[in-house]
């Protein structure tokens, strides 16, 4: 086989390919033309169109992800570096990190990836994605147009010109994840930029009177410190940096950048990033020259950059409006959203949109709510535009709520939410706004969501084919309120009640940090004590079951903050390697009353997952024991959920 043969094999494999020798371009270019049929394509392969892409093939759907960059991720990739922050605000929000996909994708970065190596967190995203067989890959590809009939994307143009080739690919479904909207807006989708009035929405944090502005965008650099002194002469064109300029913004250490080196916010952060990039690297060239030459920092000798970054990390630009607008009022009032999809958490966090430039101004301002707030399917697709999806900082929400749901951790949790509505829209053959109206598939798209352990504040797990809820459950042992039972109780995580409070020093009104109601504290798994021969639970039924599967919801320490980062202070309590709470090795065994002795229907060791499904072989019993012979470290066996499938 050649190799300029395989990527047209690949694509067979997964697509419709409908002209396999070519055609004459579209676009004029003389580039051969390859059309592709799918089910779902997904636009953008930031972390939101990564996990949507995911979602939607494990959910049964073909997919081809477009991204145009040479790497997944977004601004998570090793091309920006920024780490990922969500629903957790770091450690300010314990108990609260998301879970689902991008839990499992934190969890093989920690075990695989000790040295904190952002090349292997690129490499993770690439293998995951192209190891899902339902996934067509198409990198260094741009989106260039697309085709609308009647509000109805028909198909889409994609340019490759690393292997100058075009493809129209035809697809039943689009999921905009570019950030930028590019798909919305080749297809016609109603979109809004900047600020609106505080009279619009009544929203106390926006400002009196409509704007173009926005937040603007960052580049991050490390450093290294070395055995010697290095020395560093900067660049003729680097900003020359003194105190008066870092009144608002501290520099206490350089391993990691620095957020706050932001700008380009008062101008227009798509056709004028070129500008942006420009300016972004001479302030961090200028502040990389006053660490080191200014004097005032005595121990900065023997560090040298090791990483600048040149692909500027945008925060925001177009926004597509959808059936519901997300605002300040919903993310303080929690969400309480009958489509609700998934979880927020982080702060209101606007900064000036001079950024650096706004010497006198605090580079950022954050607003907490007081507990974690729901997110609406119906922000996520399009109201013009009929079947078209959006997930990531492109989502319908005013710039307010923009400044708390933009954050990577929040965008791959509604990124999993559109990818398996996506699926459901396929299997039923129905549009997005016919998965909101048709109350059953709605219901249904949140339990799909519940069982892929994402996280819905307020909806419990209730799966029809679950047969656990009827047995009777025992355990070998029992922790204070983490009784067996509770691996049937609909809920996939324990709840740490309230934690947040408004900070004082923003002198924030108590009033716009939500009211006083907050999810209760509960603990919602089971612990045992291990013994010498481990801890078990135990379901049984009334008569024999056939089971054809079996979903555990492992403990991995949601209490801790866990990211990929290159700050040495974000890092601290973050553990590199296997969750101590995690069940390492363990077996499902299965028994009929006339047996002697159990079963073992699946054996595990080494496990370091939150989620594990096992498929069974049509397994005929009446008990089912899970028997953990092994944590992490942890002396104490957890599971927050135990579903067998009939």
């Amino acid at each position: 086989m050649s190799t300029a043969a395989q990527p047209t094999l690949q694509i067979q494999t997964k697509l419709s390919l409908l002209n396999p020798d070519g055609g004459k371009s579209a676009t004029g270019s003389g580039l051969p033309v390859i059309e592709l049929s799918t089910d779902v394509l997904v636009a953008g392969g930031g972390m939101s169109g990564v996990c949507a892409a995911i979602a939607a093939a494990r959910n049964g759907a073909r997919v081809v992800l477009v991204q145009n960059r040479s790497r997944l991720g977004g601004n998570a990739s090793s091309e920006v570096r920024m780490h990922i922050v969500g629903a957790n605000w770091h450690k300010n929000r314990p108990g609260w990190r998301e879970g689902g996909i991008l839990e499992e994708l934190r969890l093989d970065d920690a075990v695989n990836n000790p040295r904190r190596c952002r090349e292997m967190w690129d490499l993770l995203l690439y293998d995951k994605v192209i190891s899902e067989p339902n996934i067509t890959l198409l990198l260094d590809s741009t989106l260039v147009s697309a085709e609308v009939k009647e509000d109805h994307i028909e198909q889409v143009t994609v340019r490759c010109d690393t292997t100058e080739r075009t493809y129209r690919i035809r697809a039943d479904v689009f999921c905009d994840c570019t950030g930028d909207s590019r798909l919305a807006l080749e297809a016609g989708a109603e979109m809004r930029q900047g600020r609106e009035s505080r009279a619009e929405s009544g929203e106390s944090l926006a400002p009196e009177s409509a704007d173009k502005e926005k937040l603007g965008s960052s580049i991050l650099f490390t450093s290294r410190r070395h055995d010697g002194p290095v020395p560093f002469t900067p660049p003729s064109w680097a900003r020359k940096i003194d105190e008066s300029q870092l009144l608002r913004r501290t520099i206490k250490s350089w391993e990691y950048g620095y957020w706050w080196i932001e700008w380009g916010g008062h101008i227009d952060t798509i056709s004028d990033n070129e500008r942006i990039r420009f300016e972004l690297l001479a302030i961090v060239m200028g502040i990389w020259d006053h660490i080191k030459n200014s004097g005032r920092f005595p121990e900065s000798p023997n560090w040298a950059l090791e990483w600048v970054g040149m692909v500027p990390g945008k925060r925001e630009s177009r926004r597509i409006m959808g059936d519901h607008i997300l605002t300040q009022q919903d993310l303080i009032d929690g969400g309480n959203f009958e489509d609700a999809v998934a979880i927020g958490g982080w702060p209101m966090d606007d900064h000036p949109p001079g950024g650096f430039d706004s010497v006198s101004d605090s580079p950022g301002r954050q607003v907490a709510t007081r507990e974690v707030f729901n997110i609406p399917l119906r922000a996520l697709y399009s109201r013009n535009v009929t079947n078209l999806f959006m997930a990531g900082r492109n989502i319908s929400a005013t710039h307010v709520a923009f400044t708390s749901t933009r954050v990577m951790g929040t965008c791959s949790v509604m990124g999993q939410a559109v990818g398996t509505a996506a699926a459901l829209c396929i299997r039923h053959g129905i549009l997005p706004r016919q998965l909101y109206q048709q109350k059953p598939r709605l219901r249904e798209l949140q339990q799909y969501l519940i069982a892929g352990d994402q996280t819905i504040k307020g909806v419990r797990s209730e799966s029809a084919n679950d047969i656990a809820r009827q047995a009777m459950i025992t355990a070998s042992a029992e922790e204070g309120e983490a009784v067996a039972a509770n691996v049937t109780n609909g809920w996939l995580r324990d709840f740490p009640g309230p934690s947040v409070k408004c900070l004082p020093e923003l002198d924030v009104p108590l009033e716009m940090c939500g009211s006083d109601t907050t999810i209760d504290a509960a603990v919602n798994h089971w612990a045992g004590r291990l013994g010498t021969e481990g801890a078990w639970i135990e379901l049984r039924w009334e008569e024999p079951r056939t089971i054809r599967g079996v979903q555990l919801i492992f403990d991995t320490g949601f209490q801790r903050e866990l990211t990929l980062t290159s700050s040495d202070s974000i890092n601290e309590g973050i553990i590199r390697g296997p969750q101590p709470e995690t069940v390492r090795d363990y077996d499902i065994l299965g028994r009929l009353p006339d047996e002697k002795n159990w079963r073992t229907l699946a054996s595990v060791t080494g496990n370091h997952q939150r989620l594990r499904r096992h498929t069974l072989s049509a397994e005929r019993v009446q008990a089912v024991r899970i028997h953990v012979h092994a944590t992490h470290g942890d002396p104490c066996a957890k599971i927050f959920e135990i579903r067998c499938l009939v």
